[in-house]
């Protein structure tokens, strides 16, 4: 049977794209795993999750596995308002979905903006799987390049001004990750920040922020842009995904409230009770701001050492930014296939991502490569580093 004479036309041409997580490579058991944007292991809050859960069904018995789950699922929202606040975003209950990651929260936004005539612009390179989002929705996506500061708003103007004479469409959105960017772990300063909003009004674009690294500053943490927001324009997508625990799958939007209930039309009752009423109760009882502060010195360690690993072995002539926060270090290797080196050090025990992945048009980006120091311990950074070292020469 031929299935795929079923499926619908958009969801053909979607299945036309590379498979979603197609780029990743088999890993040797043994590999030093720089490749991981994961969080460290030691952090996961196992005792902590497993004393709420506990706690949780001692007090509630069974309504925490049922459809509708636990009161505390309500108290969720609230404890994400807190957090929010704390960070200058000021939202309604209305204003707020909490969703299954941040993934969900992004193919949602995709899913009520996008379609084939649809034009949505991203930050070159950015995070894959966002990409693979955007292209299930539509194909017509513009890359705006970063630099060390962020996405060159500049050049964007430019670019939509050159769209507006030419009478071409202009986007509905721009995807950003603002502050420690994946992959290149770079900030957008708060003067590009300003701008990027006011682009927003001047061309009538919405901007989709996502901000799954944005706790993670090693110092003073920027503004988000939904902070500085007054009009509306942007969506924030967030997740406590990098700060407590992935496998719990706890996301949001943070919009206007028209925004929002088109979202919640979408995700319907796709929630999990059991796990938001779970993470209501950890975070009740825990000092999030004194686990964020640990989690900050922790990574702050690590990418100093591999910062400092990266001097001591790779070659003079590699380049790479140095992230204020988040997870990850672009790195360029001039003249060199990132790609085709990778088996080299795989055979070596080490892993990284190719640079290619976060590109639209993968052609001539073979320069680059996305190092994490996240999941790795400091011994194993620095002898993954040696390992690539010994590739390199």
């Amino acid at each position: 049977m031929n299935v795929e004479s079923y499926f619908s036309k958009n969801i053909k041409a979607a299945l036309q794209n590379d498979p979603p997580g197609a780029w990743m490579p088999e890993l040797p058991e043994d590999c030093i795993r720089l490749s991981s944007g994961y969080p460290d292991p030691a952090l996961m809050p196992v005792e902590e999750l497993k004393d709420a859960a506990a706690r949780l069904l001692d007090e509630e018995k069974d309504l925490p596995l049922h459809y509708l789950g636990s009161p505390r699922v309500q108290g969720l929202k609230q404890q994400i308002l807190k957090r929010l606040a704390e960070r200058g975003i000021y939202v309604r209950e209305d204003q707020l979905l909490i969703t299954s990651g941040a993934c969900q929260a992004i193919d949602l936004i995709a899913r009520i903006l996008l379609d084939e005539q649809a034009v949505v612009a991203v930050e070159e390179p950015t995070y894959m799987e966002a990409l693979e989002i955007f292209k299930n929705y539509t194909n017509q996506i513009i890359g705006i390049p970063v630099d060390e500061d962020g996405i060159q708003t500049v050049r964007f103007e430019d670019i939509l001004e050159e769209r507006k004479q030419a009478g071409l469409t202009l986007p509905r959105f721009l995807y950003t990750i603002p502050t420690f960017q994946n992959p290149t772990g770079t900030t957008l300063t708060t003067e590009r920040r300003k701008h990027l909003l006011e682009l927003s009004t001047k061309f009538d674009f919405l901007i989709l922020e996502d901000d799954a690294y944005g706790e993670l500053a090693f110092g003073e943490s920027p503004q988000t842009l939904k902070s500085l927001d007054k009009q509306g324009k942007v969506l924030h997508a967030g997740s406590l995904s990098k700060v407590v625990a992935p496998g719990m799958r706890i996301g949001w939007v943070a919009a206007d409230s028209g925004f929002i209930k088109a979202l919640e039309w979408f995700k319907k009752d796709l929630d999990h009770p059991f796990a938001q009423s779970t993470m209501t109760v950890y975070l009740e009882k825990i000092d999030f701001q004194n686990r964020l502060g640990h989690l900050k010195d922790v990574y702050r360690a690590k990418c100093d050492v591999l910062i400092r690993s990266l001097e001591q072995f790779l070659p003079e002539s590699v380049s790479w930014y140095v992230p204020k926060g988040g997870y990850f270090v672009w790195i360029r290797i001039p003249d060199a296939d990132t790609s085709q080196l990778l088996s080299e050090a795989l055979d070596k025990g080490v892993s990284y991502i190719p640079g290619k992945y976060f590109f639209l048009d993968q052609q001539d980006r073979s320069e680059f490569l996305r190092l994490s120091f996240s999941h790795a311990d400091e011994k194993d950074i620095i002898e993954g580093i040696r390992r690539l070292g010994e590739v390199l020469y």
